[in-house]
Order: structure tokens, then sequence, then C-alpha cells
């Protein structure tokens, strides 16, 4: 009787093929493909704007005839809104927020990458107008000179506005989290809609000029790109070295 035939090299043999980083794939940020090109001409869009307005004479003052026509139209209930905006976009409630948001998805999805990725996307707005504040250094809106000033504001960190540029990173984080789900499309729309809102509001309240708030789109826009596709090459490297992480990857 022959025995029972032996077991081909092929099957003998482990494979060698090297296995892709484990959970790598699950909490990868949207970017795009040429990430620093892009995020350097949203800069360079910022760095134009914020030539502008100093270069050209009178820009600040034409600008301003928007606020005081606003302050003159003040109605109770547009009132309401752009104050509960200025305090739920603002640094203290944004932070609340951010960080609720970022201990919910770390204690109920068990994702920590995720939920750092988050947090880093949502805050990236308010570093880029920290930055970019540093380096024009606008004078705000003079309160005195508005016919109903709601939160009178001075200094020279104008431009741009950080509430719209965290209310616009805050938009991303939501959205990254969102994507691939029936909640994408409503999500995104939702984020559009309160970034202009908030855009809305702080020349409601008279403590920006128009310029500011257009420039916060592209202020936060390169922000979150950089964040992204930084997050993208760098994130993998750390998640390797830390062992709790890779294994809740692992998990998810």
């Amino acid at each position: 009787m022959h025995g029972p035939a032996p077991a081909s090299r092929t099957e003998a043999q482990p494979s060698t093929t090297p296995l892709p980083a484990a959970g790598t794939r699950s909490w990868a940020l949207p970017q795009p493909r040429k990430w620093l090109l892009v995020a350097a001409l949203l800069c360079a869009a910022v760095v134009v704007l914020g030539l502008t307005v100093q270069l050209i004479p009178g820009d600040t003052a034409a600008e301003l005839g928007v606020d005081q026509d606003l302050s003159l139209h003040h109605a109770a209930a547009l009132t309401a809104v752009a104050m509960g905006i200025n305090l739920l976009f603002g640094p203290v409630a944004g932070l609340l927020l951010i960080g609720a948001a970022s201990l919910s998805i770390w204690l109920l999805r068990r994702d920590l990458p995720k939920a750092v990725a988050f947090g880093l996307v949502a805050c990236s707005g308010w570093a880029a107008s920290e930055t970019f504040k540093l380096i024009f250094a606008r004078q705000r809106p003079n309160p005195t000179l508005l016919f109903d000033p709601l939160a009178p504001e001075t200094g020279f960190n104008s431009f741009p506005s950080g509430h719209v540029c965290f209310a616009v990173a805050l938009a991303f984080a939501l959205c990254f989290l969102a994507r691939g789900t029936r909640w994408a499309k409503a999500v995104a729309i939702a984020g559009a809609f309160a970034a202009v809102a908030v855009a809305w509001s702080r020349l409601y309240v008279g403590v920006h000029y128009p310029t500011d708030v257009v420039a916060s789109f592209p202020a936060a826009g390169a922000a979150v790109v950089l964040t992204a596709g930084l997050w993208n090459r760098l994130a993998p490297r750390v998640l390797e070295q830390l062992p709790l992480l890779s294994r809740q990857s692992l998990r998810n």
C-alpha cells in the first residue's frame, strides 16, 4: 500500500509576500494626488487677498461700509442666530465640541486613530487662521463706527476669520467621517451651509471685513489638505510603533 502523497512544496512553504500594514486603509484621509501643490496654491490665494487689502488704498474703508450697512439693519431673530453662532464656533465651545466628538469616536467606534485624525483636521483651521493673522496683522473693524456693535472686538487679528476657518475645517472633518455612508451627501451640504452661515454671522456681528471671511475658505482648505497629506504619510509609521493602536486597527 502506498502512503499518503507528500504535501507539495508550495503548500508546505509559508507565503513570503508581505502583507499591507493592518488598519491603515480604514482611517486614511482623502487627499488630492498633488496635495502639496494644492495646498501651496490655496495659501497663495490667501496671500494675494491679504496683500490686496493692504496695498489698495481705500479698500478697508469700502469694506467697512458693508459692516455698517448690516449694523443698520439688525433684527432680533437674526441677531440671536448670529450671536449663537458666535458662541458655538468660538474657541472654547469649539474645543469642547471637538473633544466630545473625538472621545465619542474613540469610545463608541473603538477607533483611536480615527478620533485623532478627526481632531487634527478639525483643529487645522485654527492653526491656519492664527498663522495668517500673525503675517498680515490686519486691524479689526472699529466698533465705534458701527451703529449697533454686537460683540465689540479690537486688535490686529482680523485677517482671516478664526470662526470661519474652524467651521470649514470642521465641515471637512465631518465629511471625512461620513464618507462611504448614506449620510455623506447630507453632511457635505450641511457643512457647506454652516460655513457660509458662520461667514455671514462674522459680518453681521461686525467683527470682520468681507475679505477676512472670503480668505478663510482657502486658508482652512490649505490646512485640511496639508493635514491629510501629512497624516497619510506619517500616521502609518507611528501606528506600527504603537502596539495598542495596531491591535485596535486589527479589530476594526
